[in-house]
């Protein structure tokens, strides 16, 4: 991932945190790589609550009514 990282606090368990660091020692992965990882996948799941730009089916819909 090429792009500017900005810096952010996030609060995680302690269980989350040993098993984010075990699974680094194991792999060499950074722990942030898992972190944006996730974050990626979460933003994939809720995709659809996202705005974004009307497909041409969704926009006609909208003139229809």
């Amino acid at each position: 991932m090429s792009r500017k990282k900005i810096s952010t606090t996030v609060y995680i368990t302690q269980e989350q945190n040993e098993r984010l660091h075990l699974l680094h020692s194991r792999t060499k992965v950074p722990v942030a790589v898992y972190i944006r990882e996730g974050i990626d996948l979460v933003l994939a799941r809720y995709e659809h609550a996202l705005p974004g730009q009307m497909t041409l089916g969704e926009a006609a819909k909208t003139v229809k009514k």
